[in-house]
């Protein structure tokens, strides 16, 4: 039961990293209208000093 629940709360977790990302790289494209993909080195950058 608890394996469930951990699964569970990593797949909502990268689920709503996902979503962050799309939303991002969404708005940028609809006010801009080119995509811009520096969304990657902040990511990067995240992972980097973690």
């Amino acid at each position: 039961m608890e394996f469930i629940v951990i699964t569970m709360l990593n797949g909502l977790s990268y689920g709503l990293l996902l979503f962050m990302l799309s939303s991002g790289l969404t708005l940028i494209f609809s006010m801009m209208g080119v995509l811009n993909f520096a969304h990657a080195s902040f990511y990067m950058l995240g992972a980097y000093f973690a």
